[in-house]
């Protein structure tokens, strides 16, 4: 995992997996017990919150004065790129127009929801919303956008089309799950420059794998339109693989490239956690929702997410295609939970009964294009040169993940040097999944301890990350019908 550094880099060597320090891992894929049905239960009762946040700012007057006093408290690269269009466009509708517009989306779909988003993006960052939680999830956010766009990982690779900051962060919509607006849809609607990305309240305080799912839509849906055509030349070069080996497939596949391609990137940028995180995500929203702790086999046509299933077994794939030695080993542990979920039975893909050989070979083959396809979008560069996982990043995740099982709640200096916040998000999973492990103090210690990172990185008030999104909220997740 390439970075442009923040600080000083701790040189590799000593962070090497040395054989002392591998009997010293907390969690090891080839271990018999983990506890990866605590951390989804955990996703599950986060689920269950039903924490609304902040209450929307609903009437003009007040919304105006209070962003009106908000300006200062941003940085100062987001004043002219974020703010002020955004208080330019409040003002331009007036007191009518605002009230008329959330009429007309009730469920805060369209322009309302992300109107009102982009001004809890602003407020609640001003007004000190979950001070610590906020700004650990802000530098988890700035991290993965500039885990795929800085410079020093794009080398040999134009700058993307539209160039743009990291997105800001807010907290709401506990129903929609992890999502994000892409900055195609908060330019072309608001005027501003940088997307913005939303968590469930609940996840301030659990639901640790959600924290997992953010690379799903900041490494994911904000990346892949960063670069004009990408996402169709991916499309095509699935669907040209996958139409004479597996024809039934291959359009299923192709359809759903946005939200395939947004796994694999997250993949790509934090590593295997960001795999396994997500069949645990899924299986605690499921409980939530009354469906029972297991990944679906279904993928209806109405569905822009493959079956939960395949989107398993695409991880794993992805995963086995890492460049760190134990990527096999993870990969087969997310294999083995999906195979227990899908029980031998076969998977019902918009109709058509499909077997477990034959979702678990196209997803491989999907896996395999994502990863190493040179798209002409990229100069000729595959997704997995520019971001990638390696044996450095997986060794500073075993030492990071010992300190937050142990102690103490800051991230020690050593380690600061060179660490990012998919690092720590990633180490967090990890000391989660150790039998008898204590996951609120886990998700405290992380967030304690991404605070700090933020606290630390000048980069945020000055850094301008170009990357170009899309013009609708990606969720994480299909919600049950019942939500829909």
């Amino acid at each position: 995992m390439s970075r442009l550094k923040k600080m000083p880099v701790t040189p590799v060597s000593s962070l090497s997996s040395s054989t002392s320090e591998q009997e010293d891992s907390l969690f090891s894929p080839r271990q018999p017990h983990h506890n990866l049905r605590e951390l989804t239960m955990d996703a599950r009762d986060a689920a269950l919150d039903g924490d609304p946040g902040p209450m929307e700012p609903t009437s003009y007057q007040t919304l105006f004065s209070r962003l009106s006093a908000a300006r200062d408290t941003l940085p100062a690269a987001y004043r002219d790129t974020f703010y002020q269009p955004l208080l330019n466009k409040v003002a331009e509708l007036g007191p009518a127009r605002f009230a008329q517009l959330l009429h007309q989306d009730p469920r805060r779909e369209g322009s309302a929801g992300l109107l009102l988003d982009a001004a809890h993006a602003v407020l609640q960052n001003a007004e000190r919303y979950e001070p610590v939680a906020t700004d650990a999830f802000q530098e988890v956010v700035s991290d993965l956008v500039d885990g795929f766009l800085s410079a020093e990982d794009r080398r040999g690779v134009l700058p993307p089309d539209l160039g743009v900051l990291p997105p800001l962060v807010k907290w709401g919509n506990p129903d929609f799950g992890p999502y994000t607006w892409p900055v195609d849809a908060t330019s072309s609607v608001l005027g501003i420059q940088a997307g913005i990305v939303s968590l469930p309240p609940a996840h301030a305080r659990r639901g640790l794998l959600g924290w997992a799912a953010l690379p799903h839509e900041a490494a994911g849906h904000d990346i892949l339109n960063a670069d004009s055509g990408l996402t169709a030349e991916l499309s095509n070069a699935v669907y040209d693989q996958l139409k004479s080996s597996f024809p039934s497939l291959a359009t299923y596949w192709a359809d759903r490239i946005d939200e395939s391609a947004a796994d694999v990137l997250g993949i790509l940028n934090m590593g295997p956690t960001a795999g396994l995180g997500l069949v645990g995500y899924f299986r605690g929203l499921n409980a939530a929702w009354g469906g029972g702790p297991v990944l679906r086999r279904d993928g209806p046509s109405e569905d822009t997410h493959p079956a939960d299933v395949l989107r398993g077994y695409l991880a794993a794939a992805t995963v086995q295609k890492l460049r760190f030695a134990a990527g096999t080993a993870w990969g087969e542990l997310i294999e083995r939970e999906v195979d227990t979920d899908l029980n031998g039975r076969k998977l019902d893909l918009e109709g058509a009964s499909v077997t477990r050989e034959l979702a678990k070979s196209s997803a491989d083959a999907v896996a395999q294009v994502l990863v190493t396809y040179r798209p002409a979008a990229l100069e000729g560069h595959a997704l997995g040169q520019i971001q990638n996982w390696r044996d450095e990043d997986e060794a500073r995740v075993n030492r990071l993940a010992r300190g937050l099982a142990r102690g103490p709640v800051e991230l020690a200096g050593e380690l600061a040097e060179g660490t990012y916040a998919a690092h720590l998000v990633a180490a967090a999973v990890v000391a989660g999944l150790t039998p008898d492990a204590d996951i609120p103090s886990v998700h405290s210690r992380m967030i304690r301890q991404l605070k700090q990172m933020h606290d630390a990185n000048p980069m945020w008030s000055a850094l301008a990350v170009p990357f170009r999104g899309s013009m609708a909220r990606h969720r994480i997740y299909r919600p049950l019908q019942k939500h829909a």
